[in-house]
């Protein structure tokens, strides 16, 4: 005798005892009774006395040998396998794939060294039950830079794939760069560049992330550190259409990165590749001045309009302008006048102090320099030197001539009317903030890319890799638990509640009801991301010995925590 079960299409399987006997060469079952109604417990002690299992003495003591924190563990490993993302990596089943897919789990979990992962997943040292879910508990750091070797040569074959789920020929992908500070001095990449971190004294490298038009990730290039951006557009362009086969894409970049030189010499020569992009604040100048198209009556009525110049032929121009945008945009200059004024009037006092007076035209510029540098006001201010004293003045036409277009910006576009409307793709260039959410939580907030310790090339673009496979894991992740979380679960709803697309975003009333309370609509309390995976963590699989038996169980989750496992689908238990 034993215990079958059977699938029952939608409805939960069927728990049989039955027999089975052979008739010549067919075996034929026998069914005695159906256990459906049995509790899954009395199910479980039934099949192991068929199986001739021994039961402890209830007397013996029940120890809990060991503990290691499992329900976080449980949802994000869960969650890249529905994703497919370890079939992705590699379709078949090894070692090394199982070391990849550890690091992408760690990374989300407790973003650290490869060193300090290693210890995580070792059998004296676990932090979690990772290395015992993988069969890792014998892996080192070592094993992990093999892994990280071989991931990297899989890159292409894995963005290929990602761009197949995300994208299609025709549809909208965003790109924009960031750089990270790098520890060392061994890796060619790591370089001297303009530093977004701040971190000026450390060299640095640049990585430019490519994503669908909801900021999903599909490919991540590594630049060196002194690499501009304009000149990383050449090689995306080709990245779209040799390495994820797309034939005709919108690419959408900031006006750094999709400069006039770039359009012209990368992308007016691209048929199939549409772009979109914003001007410069000179370019906007020159479109106000002179009586020129962009003139303020345009926004008595509308906050965008669709206006046209010589110097932008075949393309289409839309200014748009933001009160909002232009009221903190005369703030931010009227705090940086006054504070470089400030700043002057103290070097100005230096040259004049009775004592140790600051000396010297060429240190007096210097200083000077060095002020209006930190506050970027140069434009503003027209300074003359002595040999040993300066002057300073604003210029009040450069000011009120900036003033005059606070608010204001123009996206540029060779995307046809027909395939975008202006409000289109005024809404398709401001998708661009989805990217910079993704830089955020890969740099700092959450995957902590830096700092950056590797000395070769392989694994410094293998590291990064791995961070974005990561954020793809989490992307999908606080969109599946987005309603117990202070994301907003129905965007939606805030975009209905705009005046129109050149206002600021709205967020839904559901989220703006979580955000005053404190609880989701079913009234449990609202996490963020990573305090609902601080919370799962309290799920544990233990280690338990009763008399000469060992076995494995995991706490029972709390109901909070089983509306997570249920959202994402995947089971808590190993």
């Amino acid at each position: 005798m034993y215990v079958d079960r059977v699938p029952n299409r939608n409805s939960p399987p069927a728990v049989l005892l039955r027999e089975s006997s052979r008739d010549g060469g067919k075996i034929i079952k026998h069914t005695l009774a159906n256990l459906s109604h049995w509790p899954e417990a009395q199910i479980d002690s039934l099949r192991r006395v068929l199986k001739g299992d021994t039961f402890p003495d209830s007397s013996s003591p029940l120890l809990v040998t060991r503990s290691l924190p499992h329900g976080h563990v449980a949802a994000v490993l869960g969650a890249l396998r529905s994703l497919g993302l370890d079939q992705i990596v590699s379709p078949t089943a090894s070692r090394q794939r199982d070391l990849v897919c550890a690091m992408i789990v760690a990374r989300i979990l407790q973003p650290s060294s490869k060193l300090a992962t290693a210890r995580g997943l070792g059998l004296d040292t676990a932090s979690s039950s990772l290395g015992e879910l993988l069969n890792l508990s014998r892996a080192d750091e070592d094993d992990l830079y093999d892994a990280m070797d071989w991931l990297i040569g899989r890159q292409s074959n894995i963005e290929s794939q990602l761009a197949a789920k995300r994208l299609a020929n025709g549809s909208l992908v965003l790109y924009d760069l960031t750089s990270s500070y790098f520890e060392g001095r061994h890796c060619p990449l790591a370089t001297f560049g303009h530093s977004r971190d701040e971190r000026s004294g450390n060299p640095q490298i640049v990585f430019g992330l490519l994503t669908d038009v909801q900021g999903c990730p599909v490919a991540v290039e590594v630049f060196a550190g002194n690499t501009a951006d304009p000149n990383t557009v050449k090689k995306q362009i080709d990245r779209l259409g040799k390495r994820l086969g797309l034939e005709r894409v919108i690419l959408v970049g900031d006006r750094g990165t999709l400069t006039s030189a770039r359009l012209r010499d990368d992308l007016k020569t691209q048929t199939a590749i549409d772009w979109i992009t914003a001007l410069r604040a000179p370019q906007i100048q020159s479109l106000a001045a002179g009586g020129g198209p962009l003139q303020m009556s345009l926004f008595d009525k509308t906050d965008l309009a669709e206006i046209h110049h010589a110097d932008y032929p075949g393309e289409r121009l839309i200014a748009c302008r933001n009160p909002l945008l232009a009221e903190e945009r005369a703030r931010k200059r009227k705090e940086l006048l006054e504070a470089t004024e400030k700043a002057l009037h103290t070097v100005l006092a230096a040259t004049k102090r009775p004592k140790r007076a600051f000396r010297g035209k060429e240190k007096i510029t210097l200083r000077v320099g060095k002020v209006l540098g930190k506050y970027k006001m140069a434009k503003h201010f027209l300074c003359q030197f002595e040999a040993d004293s300066f002057t300073f003045k604003r210029i009040q036409s450069s000011i009120d001539r900036e003033a005059n277009l606070d608010g204001i910006y123009v996206i540029r576009t060779n995307v046809a009317v027909a395939l975008a409307s202006a409000e289109d793709a005024v809404r398709y260039y401001k998708e661009l903030s989805t990217v910079e959410r993704a830089f955020r939580s890969m740099k700092s907030v959450d995957l902590k890319v830096r700092p950056i310790h590797h000395r070769t090339e392989n694994r410094v673009r293998a590291h990064v890799l791995l961070c974005m496979l990561a954020y793809y894991v989490e992307w999908h992740m606080r969109r599946t638990l987005a309603p117990m979380l202070f994301d907003d679960a129905d965007p939606a709803a805030g975009e209905a509640l705009r005046s129109s697309i050149v206002a600021p975003a709205q967020r839904s009333p559901q989220a703006k009801q979580k955000a005053r309370t404190k609880r989701t609509a079913d009234d449990m309390p609202v996490h963020s991301f990573h305090t609902l995976l601080e919370d799962l963590r309290t799920i544990a699989l233990n280690t338990v010995t009763m008399g000469e038996h060992t076995f494995e169980c995991s706490t029972a989750p709390t109901p909070l925590q089983q509306k997570a496992f249920d959202l994402l689908k995947v089971p808590h238990s190993r």
